[in-house]
């Protein structure tokens, strides 16, 4: 992919970026979410990486301000992300896992932080789920996701979460695209690219609701590809040394990771959100 020239973009307009791919039902779920944000300034680029059609999650929200693209070709998410930021139009970024979901309150108070900062990420709150006949997602499982951010242990484990995370789109001048040789740690390498550059912040506000179902197709269940193909690449790039490979829920149980949780706002009610696609689907 070519190096592109990023300008300033439109003045307080939010793009949020979101790869699908075969999920029109949690795709719903995830905008409205976006419908119940008290911001209303900003766009939505959903990129539906050759999966099945979205259309009706799509035209289920006509308020928002939705750009479609049907790829012809799966890219992975890493590329259809970079895809999406060449027709992101905004001044801010906010990163979005279709399965994912933002709290009533989120974008605003991201951007409030952003006045002195140039990225912001938020805390989260895990869940797991069961689906009901109409497709909705039931929780059925929480884990509060709340850490410090020193630098320092931020390069042996990264507990910055990408959804929901907000930043200047001015940063990609420098730092380019997000880097699919990574692939499944693009994430972890984007914020240690940023934080070396620019200010970064953790936001102390579980306002964010990640969605990592241990029995589904979570990218992050397949240990031994991630480690063999993508983990050595960043711990090269970045010169992180030899990091361990266990499992993400095992890691959280060590003590180096329970001296690292922090205080943080719990706003979620622990009930799931219901799209008007499963309304309509029940109603039929």
């Amino acid at each position: 992919m070519k190096e592109k020239k990023w300008t300033g973009g439109e003045t307080g307009l939010i793009s949020v970026i979101t790869p699908t791919y075969n999920r029109p039902a949690v795709l719903a779920e995830m905008l409205e979410s976006l419908v119940r944000q008290t911001y209303r300034n900003f766009e939505v680029i959903v990129v539906n990486d050759h999966g099945e059609s979205v259309e009706k999650a799509v035209a289920a929200y006509p308020e928002l301000d939705i750009v479609l693209l049907n790829l012809d070709v799966n890219v992975k998410h890493v590329r259809a992300r970079n895809l999406a930021l060449e027709k992101a139009r905004g001044e801010f970024i906010l990163l979005l896992d279709d399965d994912d979901l933002l709290l009533p309150g989120h974008m605003e108070r991201m951007l409030e932080q952003l006045s002195e900062q140039d990225l912001v990420y938020s805390d989260v709150e895990i869940f797991d789920y069961r689906t009901d006949a109409d497709g909705s997602r039931i929780p059925t499982s929480r884990l509060l996701f709340a850490y410090n951010d020193d630098p320092r242990e931020m390069r042996t484990f990264s507990t910055f979460v990408a959804s929901g995370c907000m930043y200047r789109r001015s940063l990609h001048e420098e730092l380019g695209w997000f880097d699919t040789e990574v692939y499944n740690y693009w994430d972890w390498d984007f914020y240690l690219r940023a934080s070396e550059r620019f200010r970064t912040k953790r936001v102390p506000v579980a306002s964010v609701l990640y969605c990592f179902s241990q029995s589904g197709d979570n990218l992050s269940n397949d240990l031994g590809q991630m480690r063999k193909l993508y983990l050595d690449r960043l711990t090269a790039k970045h010169g992180l040394g030899e990091l361990p490979a266990k499992n993400f829920f095992v890691l959280l149980e060590e003590p180096a990771m329970k001296n690292r949780e922090a205080s943080t706002q719990v706003l979620w009610d622990g009930k799931g959100i219901r799209s008007r696609l499963s309304a309509r689907t029940e109603s039929n």
